[in-house]
């Protein structure tokens, strides 16, 4: 019998969060476990004493503190955590780290190295925090996940970590979600939040990486019968005033628009709304906006940056993530070529069929087996 204990305390107690980043890849890698794993192995997850989410064929062991606030997390991962480990033949932590004074073979998961590259996305403490104890929980366990090829080369580039203790496991979608809706469902949501019936799509956190001024100074070459209105959806991230400042720049207000934070509920309706999704970012994890938008059948128009060529396959068009020119010109195909968007939403449905969650799961499972031998 074989035991394993994951590390989830990032898996929050707030539901909505169930599809959103980390929290949505540890849900889902959970939820999809018992289903490819050995039937003789048993798992024990262990998560904040708020957390009411259960599991097929986990056990759930819930700690006498709320870790939804990082620096609780910290305390109990460092603390408390290594007093827990004692039945388990094998220890996940599913977010970077593991404690400083494990004993048992440990499996890590990276999703990125954004705290080296962009640091300002983080406070000072958990910046420090995640620079010292992921290259060193990287280094002491048996095997590292990557949630993409991307990641995986960055961290032997920038950490050091031998490519050949590096396994991938990418995540999937929700295909009773994201996938195409009826026609009229979609209406009624543009009409619900007054959106025009043609208008281009950019979702994710408004931050330097996302590289939209670039995709706006694109956007104001065009001429004005060739641009349909711009929505950039999101919520504020940090350093974002660049992109005002373009806008005001080249008096864009009247086209360019920001909703603010999408709830998770409305995201398939957001990106069936879409006729186009854009997405210039510099620097992903892996992109999941890129693929939900992919599996509702909207084409997608991204930077051959980082890990999005993984993502996108042969399901949309690559650019050059500062090459404005190409960015113009792509915008003003996809504008008048009726044709050119139902090929490339029919690749694009394709290409996002290449991804599931049971495969992220069994994936994971792997890794075990690897790092038990």
């Amino acid at each position: 019998m074989t035991h394993i204990g994951l590390n989830a305390h990032l898996l929050s107690s707030k539901a909505g969060y169930r599809s959103a980043g980390i929290h949505g890849y540890i849900y889902h890698t959970l939820a999809n476990m018992d289903a490819v794993a050995p039937a003789d192995w048993n798992f024990t997850a262990m998560v904040g004493a708020a957390n009411q989410t259960q599991f097929e064929g986990i056990t759930m062991r819930r700690s006498g503190l709320d870790t939804e606030s990082p620096l609780r997390r910290i305390v109990w991962e460092q603390a408390l955590q290594p007093f827990q480990l004692g039945s388990f033949d094998l220890y996940h932590g599913l977010a970077f780290v593991s404690p400083l004074l494990i004993t048992k073979p440990s499996v890590i998961t990276v999703y990125d190295l954004s705290f080296l590259h962009y640091p300002k996305v983080l406070s000072t403490s958990r910046r420090l925090y995640l620079r010292l104890f992921t290259a060193l929980s990287c280094r002491r366990a048996k095997r590292v996940i990557a949630i993409s090829k991307s990641t995986a080369s960055d961290l032997t580039a920038s950490l050091g970590i031998a490519a050949n203790k590096v396994d991938v496991a990418p995540p999937g979608y929700d295909t009773t979600i994201y996938k195409p809706l009826a026609e009229t469902v979609v209406q009624e949501f543009r009409q619900r939040r007054n959106l025009p019936d043609r208008f281009w799509l950019f979702l994710g956190t408004l931050e330097p990486r996302k590289n939209l001024p670039m995709l706006l100074n694109a956007y104001a070459a065009l001429a004005s019968e060739d641009r349909l209105p711009l929505i950039l959806a999101g919520g504020k991230g940090w350093d974002y005033e660049d992109i005002f400042q373009t806008i005001d720049r080249h008096k864009l207000a009247n086209d360019v628009h920001f909703p603010g934070y999408v709830p998770i509920e409305e995201l398939p309706l957001w990106y069936n709304s879409a006729e186009v999704f854009l997405y210039p970012s510099v620097f992903e994890g892996f992109g999941i906006p890129v693929l939900e938008a992919m599996a509702c059948g909207t084409p997608a128009i991204v930077s051959d940056a980082s890990s999005l060529p993984e993502v996108i396959g042969k399901g949309g068009v690559m650019l050059p993530p500062q090459a404005v020119d190409q960015w113009t010109e792509a915008l003003r195909r996809a504008k008048h070529d009726t044709e050119w968007r139902k090929h490339e939403s029919e690749r694009g449905q394709q290409a996002a069929l290449r991804y599931t969650w049971q495969q992220t799961a069994a994936q994971t499972i792997n890794s075990y087996r690897r790092a038990l031998q």
